[in-house]
Order: C-alpha cells, then structure tokens, then sequence
C-alpha cells in the first residue's frame, strides 16, 4: 500500500515537472519568436511601427493638455460664475462621470468596434465637449462638457495603454515616453491658459483644446484607418498576442482578479494626486503664499518635472527595480510635500513643486509595466484599458474632495490631504503582488 502511494506521488510529481518545462518551453518559444518576428520586419514595416507609437503619443498629449488647462483656469471660473470652492468643483464630479462611464463603456466597445473605432470616437468626443466649453455657456452647460470630455479621455487613455503595452518591441521604455508626452501636454497648456485667464474672452482657451483634438481626430483616422489592434499590429509585422480559453468572457475574467482592482485603485489614487498637485497648487500659492497671477506657471514646472522623470529616470528604475523604486519615490514625494506645507516661501514651494513632478513621473508607466509581467497575456490589453480608464477618474474624484474639503477649511487643507492620498498609494502599492499568479 505504501508502495503504491510512492509511485502515485512520484507519477504526480513527473507529471507536474512536464506541465511546467511545457510553459516554461512555451514561453520561450513564443519570446523567441517575437524577438524573430522583429528581426524580420521590413524597414516600411518599423517606419509604420514609428508613426503607430507616435501617433498614441499625440493621444497622449491631448490628455496631458486637458489635464493641465483647469488649474490655471479655476480661479477665473469661479469669478466668473461667482462660485465658492465646492460648487467649482463640480467640474471635476461631471469629469469623474465621464470618466468612469468611459472606462466601463471601453471593456464593451472595444470587443464589440475595435482598438481603431474606439479610439477615434474618444478624440470626437473631445472635439465635441472642447467646442461646449469654449462658448462659456451658463454653468450647467460648460459642466456638461467635462463630463463628454471625461468619457472621450477614458477612451483613448485605455486604447492607448493597452495598445503600447501590446507591443514586443522595448515596451518598458515605450511606456515610460508615452506617457512623457502627456507630461508635455500638461507642461505646454498651463503656458497658453495662464494668457488666457488674464483676458476678457478666458474661454476662447478651450478654441486651442479643441484645434489639438481636432488634429488627434484626424492623425488617428489617417494612420490607423478605424482598425482593430490585430490589424494594426500585423501591419507592423507583428503576430496577434496569446489568446485565451476560457469560456467565460474577457470581462468576467478581469474583474475576478484581485490584481486588477489593486492596479486600478493605485492608478485612481496615483492620477488624483497628480491633477490635484497640479490643478489646486496654483490656488495654494496665491491664497496662502500670496502668489501673483503668474502663479499658474508653477503648474507647469510640476507637470515638465513629470515629462522629464518619466524619460530621465529609467535607468534609475532599471538600475532599482521598478517595484522597489516606486517606494523610494513615494517616501521622497511626501518629503517635499511637507517641505512645501512647511516652508512659507514662495520660490522654494515653486522648486520643491517641480521636483515632486519628476520623482511621481515614473510610477504611471511603472505601474503599467509592472501590469504586464502579473497578468495573463490575453488578458493585458483590457485590463489595462480598465485599470487606466478607471484610474483616470482620480483625475476627477480627488480634486472635487479637495475643493469640498477647501470649501470648509480653506484651501491650506491641501497639503496635509495631499500626503495622506500619497502614503495610501504607497499602501495599495504594497499590496499589489509581487509575481503572476497561476490562472486557469
């Protein structure tokens, strides 16, 4: 009886090692044959490659644009509309909205149209909220048209992240120069809506949104002809990624996995602190540093600091590793925050502003990559474009409670609040596993 209990445990034992020298084989086989698959591709082939990634880059820079246009805008919306803090703030709940309508929308219209359909519709959307804005309708209306923007925004951020993360190519650095040019849209923007908000006609800012959104719509359309990402990948030369086999769908199956939830809250709470940072700092340093009106040029420090650690700093998150590294960051992010609650100078808090955007430059395209090498390859592309939708609604969420908790106590609440949203990121961060788990 013994015996016959030995030799079953060793049948299982042989038969364990077989299933994973198989998947570990498979593995192999499948790197290698992308590495040949590069190799062999035409040089029309890696020019195509080139304009695909740098038209998502453009994708990019409309969100990075966006992204840095409210701050320096907010103090001219509320004198406008005659608005305390928590009612401005609205535009950031109708963004959330759109946001997180988007991020839900993509998981089915991206199965259903396509990486090429949805994508476009996301910059149209754009154009549309871009043309509401710049009328300065009455307050529910221009509101309206954060929500619309919201939506498209959520679109092309998840088609985007999902479609760079597909690639076989440096995906790591792709990742890390992708989001580098929305650094560039959000370091670009703040210089135009500064000028703008000093003028009688401030909303006309939005006619130059909408001239950026118009041109994405178009590039988009132009290069990747409505396309699904096969399609656009094989035109690279490029094979379609592992697909799945189980008979649940895509959606089932992303939402059973813990990871998943763990990535998106991360990125929500990531993108808060970010548009938070660079939204409300410009209404930190005129009410409580006593800035002037070329205040809203500290935004753009923050948001060039980001452009630049997300390129600068790869060797280092090489050099560290990416999971460790992110800890680093965050511990010296909270560090110049509480330089910046701390130290009453104007110039210094513009310095240590800057500095904070470029050590929270790399954890987005961190957090992505690190997505990649814990998930299932069939799997990646929309979980990203969930995580990364979902995740932007943080852009929306975190300074509408900002502006709530403002409203209340003043706008110096904004540093304590600021720390406390960075060391819960640092917590979820912690929490994220380290290693892909086996799914069936």
């Amino acid at each position: 009886m013994q015996s016959t209990t030995i030799s079953e445990e060793s049948d299982k034992q042989n038969r364990d090692e077989q299933v994973e020298m198989r998947v570990t084989s498979s593995a192999s086989d499948s790197g290698a044959a992308s590495v040949s698959d590069l190799k062999a591709q035409t040089k029309r082939q890696r020019l195509r490659a080139r304009v695909q990634f740098a038209t998502v880059c453009g994708s990019m820079y409309l969100a990075g644009w966006n992204d840095g246009t409210t701050g320096p805008l907010l103090p001219r919306i509320q004198t406008v509309y005659g608005l305390n803090f928590a009612v401005v703030s609205l535009v950031f709940v109708f963004a959330c909205v759109g946001f997180l309508s988007g991020a839900f929308a993509n998981l089915y219209l991206d199965s259903k149209f396509g990486f090429g359909k949805v994508i476009v519709l996301g910059s149209a959307c754009q154009v549309i909220a871009y043309a509401i804005e710049a009328g300065a309708l009455p307050f529910p209306a221009f509101v309206l048209g954060y929500a619309i923007n919201g939506f498209g925004m959520a679109l092309q951020d998840a088609q985007s992240n999902g479609f760079v993360a597909s690639l076989k190519d440096n995906p790591e650095v792709k990742m890390g120069i992708l989001h580098a040019f929305l650094g560039a849209g959000a370091l670009s923007s703040p210089l135009v809506a500064t000028q703008f908000a000093q003028l009688p006609h401030w909303s006309f800012h939005y006619l130059c949104s909408l001239g950026v959104a118009f041109i994405n719509t178009v590039l988009l359309i132009a290069v990747f002809g409505l396309k699904t990402q096969d399609e656009c990948l094989a035109q690279i030369g490029q094979p379609p990624g592992e697909k799945g086999t189980s008979e649940k769908s895509q959606f089932s199956q992303i939402f059973r996995l813990r990871e998943v939830h763990l990535l998106a809250f991360f990125i929500l709470i990531y993108v808060g602190v970010e548009v938070t940072v660079g939204g409300w700092m410009v209404t930190y340093i005129i009410d409580v540093r006593g800035g002037g009106s070329s205040s809203g040029y500290i935004s753009s420090g923050f948001f060039g600091g980001l452009m630049i650690g997300r390129v600068g700093l790869l060797w280092v998150n090489k050099k560290v590793g990416e999971r460790r590294v992110l800890f680093i960051y965050s511990i010296l992010a909270i560090g110049l925050e509480l330089v910046v609650w701390l130290v009453p100078s104007l110039i210094g808090d513009g310095v240590a502003v800057s500095i904070i955007g470029v050590i929270l430059g790399p954890m987005y395209p961190i957090a992505m990559n690190h997505t990649v090498r814990i998930l299932p390859e069939w799997l990646v592309t929309g979980s990203i474009g969930w995580i990364a939708g979902f995740g932007q609604a943080g852009s929306a969420l975190l300074p509408f409670l900002t502006g709530a908790i403002a409203s209340k106590t003043g706008i110096k609440s904004l540093q304590p609040f600021l720390i406390s949203m960075m060391a819960f990121m640092t917590v979820l961060w912690a929490l994220v596993p380290r290693t892909a788990r086996r799914i069936e």
